[in-house]
């Protein structure tokens, strides 16, 4: 596959990239987002924190708001950022509706025309993006996973559906519940129909519940604020606490006090989620 730069800046002695690509997946054209910390060379690869951003958002939203460039180049972890969804003239969108169509993707498979014929976010995420970047960046075959509000539930519900392709999974305000709650019942409905099972695929609780012990071994944080405005209605924190206490899965479950949906939320505890998981990253060469 042909990668193109886009553009190049020097950050904390790493490099932060962009690139745009035609994806085979979802039909048309997508850019994503790389910083490379200084330890990245054509000898020496290291290891990838996947980012997946909320609904509306780019791959720049978290590379120019979160503030990770600085404890990415001192852990040497290299963090790729895609888009939220395709994009394109071509690819179905709804112009009133943030949470359906173009910056709406939730990381699934349609299987709903139009959209069935670009937004196979799920795939590409899983499949095309890493195959991509392994074959033409400086990365290992170690990579964690995180992301926040639709991407945090994209980043649970990969992660649980893929447990040996990340050592660990963190969230920031995920959407837990997604078959439950607006965004989610809205979403699943128009990219999948009327099939539960389908929907399930993609729900963080329900793939928890039919897990069970299987995910004993994934390290999980997330991070919530109290003030968050989409809490109670969208967010549905306490159904995947509850479902982890009942498979006795080990989560790490942190109410934030005072803080809301933001990325100054995001920028607060970055550092704290890229330790996170560097601890399992570099597991092996920190023995």
């Amino acid at each position: 596959m042909c990668l193109n730069k886009i553009s190049e800046n020097k950050a904390f002695g790493g490099r932060q990239l962009r690139y745009v690509h035609h994806s085979r997946v979802l039909n048309c054209d997508m850019k994503f987002a790389v910083y490379l910390p200084p330890q990245a060379n054509k000898n020496d690869k290291v290891p990838v924190l996947l980012w997946l951003s909320g609904l509306t958002c780019t791959d720049e939203n978290f590379t120019q708001k979160a503030g990770a460039q600085r404890i990415a180049a001192e852990l040497g972890i290299a963090i790729v950022a895609p888009d939220t969804s395709p994009r394109g003239d071509d690819v179905p969108n709804v112009a009133d509706d943030y949470a359906l169509g173009q910056g709406a993707g939730f990381y699934l498979n349609a299987t709903q025309a139009p959209w069935n014929k670009h937004f196979h976010m799920y795939d590409y995420i899983v499949k095309e993006l890493p195959e991509l970047v392994k074959a033409n960046l400086p990365v290992t075959d170690k990579w964690a996973i995180s992301g926040h509000s639709m991407g945090g539930m994209g980043a649970l519900s990969i992660a649980f559906k893929n447990p040996e392709m990340f050592t660990s999974v963190s969230a920031f305000s995920p959407v837990c519940h997604p078959t439950q709650c607006p965004w989610g019942v809205k979403a699943f409905a128009t990219y999948l129909g009327s099939d539960s099972s389908a929907s399930k695929q993609y729900d963080p609780v329900c793939l928890l519940n039919d897990a069970g012990n299987t995910l004993s071994d994934l390290p999980i944080l997330i991070d919530q604020g109290s003030d968050d405005e989409f809490l109670d209605e969208q967010l549905m924190s306490n159904a995947l606490i509850d479902a982890a206490d009942e498979k006795s899965v080990p989560l790490e479950f942190r109410f934030q006090e005072g803080y809301d949906h933001s990325y100054f939320f995001i920028a607060s505890f970055i550092e704290e989620h890229l330790r996170f998981h560097a601890k399992t990253l570099f597991a092996e060469t920190m023995k």
